[in-house]
């Protein structure tokens, strides 16, 4: 099949949302494929109410939000209304088929990607899936029995997925990231700090990460103290409260729910306090910034934290586990912030790991296996 003669057009939907982890690999992904092809059409595909429906615009693309969400653990009530969802949301899917008529479709993981991935495998037109992290998610798992390319980050994706269909890539970085020019002055400058301090950056992910910042709002009378600066993204999760308190301290913390120029928050930063999802993982490698991981104890298989042990094996980040952030963390970081010496050999370590050019490959990949 020739792209460029498709009786469909070059037409592409990526599918999927719910944390920055899915939506930033999307969107590298997304410009790849416009980088190597401009006359692309690209639809995305999200779930209503999450936080793709406001990124995505925001990166220049179209995005159709369906009907849908996960099974609530937390409250069964709240499930009684899944079933309909789930069948509205393929009559939902069915119908953005019929108005773009995609050549191929992309899926990323979140709620999203299921629906519209097996309508896609069930009209014959090409899947592609990119598993982000070391243990793939059920969706994806069912997904991949019938797709055409399955793009992973690492080796042992085999117990998951058909082995004759993963292709290792390695985990799609922002531009932002990959291609950043910004000077550490240039980023303080942003945020309004000092660019004679220390300063730490803590991004617990685009939901929020409670352990992490709860210790922050334990200390920040002792980062004033230490003569050291904070630039903290909350998260979604309980925002105003954290925003409320950092900003009774305006003379050394910018606090915020999400940093939209993260390559200049990256810059500006001395140490990095995170989460270890597959993404944060790998943007931090591309940045080559000394870090201290404190996992999401609750993930898959605790992946997260296996991600962080790769790491630390390598000499290349600290780790404490979420139960004892709250007696470990904020000394942990404080001590490396110090340590001029510690942190050049955890910059240089982490660097090693980058992947800077995964979004190409995956962009390659896609379109001679559909051409």
């Amino acid at each position: 099949m020739d792209l460029k003669e498709n009786k469909y057009g070059k037409k592409i939907i990526i599918a999927g949302g719910g944390t920055g982890g899915h939506i930033f690999p999307a969107v590298a992904i997304a410009n790849a494929l416009k980088g190597l092809d401009s006359s692309l059409e690209i639809l995305f595909v999200g779930a209503k109410g999450k936080m793709e429906m406001e990124k995505i615009p925001q990166a220049g693309y179209t995005i159709k939000g369906l009907d849908i969400a996960g099974f609530n653990r937390s409250s069964i009530l709240k499930n009684v209304t899944l079933p309909f969802k789930i069948v509205r949301s393929f009559y939902q899917v069915k119908n953005i088929f019929k108005d773009f008529m995609p050549v191929a479709v992309i899926g990323v993981g979140g709620y999203s990607t299921y629906p519209v991935l097996k309508y896609a495998q069930k009209q014959g037109i090409p899947t592609f899936i990119h598993e982000s992290n070391s243990f793939a998610g059920k969706s994806n798992i069912l997904l991949g029995k019938h797709a055409t390319k399955i793009f992973v980050a690492s080796e042992g994706m085999g117990k998951f997925f058909p082995a004759d269909k993963i292709i290792i890539t390695g985990n799609p970085v922002r531009k932002i990231i990959t291609e950043s020019t910004v000077t550490r002055e240039e980023g303080i400058q942003f945020f309004g700090l000092n660019e004679n301090k220390k300063t730490i950056l803590a991004i617990g992910g685009s939901l929020g990460a409670q352990s992490i910042n709860e210790v922050i709002m334990a200390h920040t009378m002792d980062l004033a103290t230490l003569d050291v600066q904070l630039i903290w993204q909350t998260g979604k999760n309980h925002a105003q409260r954290y925003i409320n308190h950092g900003k009774l301290y305006p003379n050394n913390i910018w606090v915020g729910e999400f940093i939209q120029d993260v390559d200049k928050a990256f810059a500006a930063a001395d140490v990095v306090i995170s989460r270890a999802g597959a993404m944060s993982v790998a943007e931090l490698s591309v940045a080559k910034k000394p870090v201290v991981f404190v996992p999401y104890p609750h993930a898959a298989e605790d992946h997260q934290t296996v991600n962080a042990q790769q790491l630390v094996d390598k000499n290349a980040a600290e780790m404490i586990p979420d139960d004892e952030a709250s007696i470990k963390l904020f000394g942990t970081v404080t001590d490396l912030l110090m340590d001029e010496q510690r942190c050049k050999t955890l910059s240089e370590n982490i660097g090693k790991l980058a992947v800077t050019n995964a979004n190409e490959i995956i962009a390659k990949e896609i379109l001679k296996t559909i051409e």
